[in-house]
This record gives structure tokens, sequence and C-alpha cells, in this order.
């Protein structure tokens, strides 16, 4: 654990060093690749650690958003929004998962895919909270310019990650991690063992749901203005699914690795691939999916291990 909590450290002195000296550009990429962090990491601790499939990722991060918005609009803090798009997402995705873990395989994957829908559509509907299809803007924070507005959601998106991190190596390290694993392996048996499986499985999805929503607030606030089709957006539920294939399901910095891999691929097909962006990233995703099944953390550096060995 001393180990992770190093590496940890590291990268984020390596995160605060690129603000430190990037220009815009960068200062954007850095905060969306901080954003796919905390998503690839709160997907984990329900699809990776515990191996539900689950596609509810866009229907609590469009929650968080639109509560965020919702108390900003009506003059509430900014700093209160993130909270209390936490907490009330805390409260739904503890209920839904109440009901939807009792289903496996792919009927629960079919079930956290359609919350995306039902999410969407009654924000539609009600058009006097929401502002329905209209979208909602919020309040620009009074900061001295562009560019330290871009300084502060960086840090605040930085802020988040971390303490996603710091929660994903604490569960990792503890027997809630202990029992998400044996329900990944077998649940019938983690019964048998006296594993409370509906107890873990709702907590860990309560955990994926709850930083999403958070992400989703810091998001609306960074971009002032949100509709439906942006925030509820199905990708939100698929990119952090290829993020932790990518780096390495059920690991604590495979989600990282994953994060920072997707977007790098994003960026460079977006700009050389322009017209076929979406198809040759997905066949690109595709190929490393079928050749790494277990990510990047799965391969053996096996000089390096002697190396630290002898």
């Amino acid at each position: 654990m001393k180990r992770d909590i190093l590496i940890g450290l590291g990268l984020l002195v390596l995160l605060v060093i690129i603000s430190a000296v990037s220009g815009p550009y960068l200062l954007r990429l850095s905060t969306i690749v901080l954003m796919y962090i905390v998503l690839a990491l709160s997907w984990n601790f329900i699809g990776g650690m515990a191996g539900y499939p689950s596609f509810a990722t866009a229907a609590f991060f469009g929650l968080g958003a639109y509560t965020g918005a919702v108390v900003q609009t009506s003059g509430g803090s900014m700093y209160v929004a993130w909270c209390a798009a936490a907490l009330m997402t805390a409260v739904v995705s503890g209920f839904l998962g109440w009901v939807l873990l009792r289903l496996r395989g792919h009927y629960f994957a079919i079930a956290s895919f359609a919350l995306v829908e039902v999410f969407r559509v009654l924000t539609n509907s009600m058009t006097d909270i929401t502002g329905g299809g209209m979208g909602l803007n919020l309040p620009v924070p009074q900061l001295a310019s562009v560019h330290a507005q871009a300084v502060f959601f960086f840090y605040a998106m930085l802020g988040l990650a971390i303490v996603t991190f710091a929660v994903t190596l604490a569960v990792s390290h503890s027997k809630l991690g202990f029992g998400l694993r044996c329900i990944q392996q077998n649940e019938p048996a983690a019964d048998i063992l006296g594993i409370k499986t509906t107890l873990h499985k709702v907590v860990a999805f309560i955990l994926s749901a709850s930083f999403v929503a958070v992400a989703g607030a810091v998001y609306a606030s960074w971009v002032y203005y949100i509709e439906p089709p942006d925030v509820f957006d199905i990708m939100y539920s698929i990119k952090p699914i290829v993020m932790v294939l990518l780096g390495g399901a059920g690991t604590v910095f495979g989600p990282i690795i994953g994060a920072v891999l997707y977007l790098s691929l994003e960026e460079i097909v977006w700009r050389n691939l322009l017209q076929v962006n979406t198809g040759a990233l997905g066949v690109l995703i595709v190929l490393l999916v079928l050749y790494l099944p277990r990510g990047f953390l799965s391969l053996k550096f096996k000089r390096l291990r002697k190396k630290v060995t002898t």
C-alpha cells in the first residue's frame, strides 16, 4: 500500500507541474483527463472489483450535473451544489442499487443501460426545474480571468481525482474490497462464506455513482451551460469501461493508465482522421482490448522485476 501511495503522489506532482507550465490547450486536456480518471476509477468499484457490467455512469453523471446546476441557479454556492450532487446521487443510487443488483450478467447490464434514457426523459419533462430541452445556464464564477477559471477547475477536478483514488486505495485493501473480489469470482460461494453480497454490491454501486455525480456537477460549473443530450450522453457510460479495460480491471492504477491512454488515442485520431475519427478510434480500441484483455498492467516486465528482486 505504501508503494501505491508513493506512485500516486508522484502522479500528483507531475500533474501539478503540467498545470503550472502548460497553456490553455494542455490545461483543458489535463482537466478532461482528470475527469476521465474519476469516471474510470468510479466504474472500477462496481465493474472491475465486483464484476457487474454497469452502463449507468452517464445517468449519474447527468444527475449530478443537473442537481448541481439547479442548486446554483436557485442561489446556492458552487461548493454547496457539488455536495448536493453527491448526496442526491448517493441516495438515488442506493435505492436503485438495492433493486437492480439482484439482477446478474446481461440482465443487470440492460437495466443499468436503461437508466440513462429514463433519467434523460425525466430531465426533459421537468421543464420548470431543469429547463427541459432548453437546458440551464449556470452563473459564471467571479474569478480574475479566463485562465484563472481554467486553473481553478483543473484543481477542482484534481482534488476530486485524488479523493476518488484515495477511496479506491482504501477499498482495495479493506474487507469491502475482499468481499467484492469474492463476488466477482463466485457470488454463490461468497454467500455461503457469509459475505453480505447485496450490501457489498450496493455500497460499490453508491461509490461508483457519487464520485461521477460530483464530476458532473464540476463539469456543469466549468462549462456554464448544460442540456440533456450533453450530460446524458451514452459515451459517458462506454468510455469508462474502455478505459478500465485498457488499463486493467479491478486494479488501483489500471483506470488511471487507461484514462490517459484513451484520451491520448482520442486526441491523436481526432487530429489526423477527422472525417472517420469515431470509426478509427473504435477499431484501435477493439484491437487493444482483444490483444490485451487484462489491460496494460498485465504486461510482464521481466527485466524490471529481476532488478527489483535483486
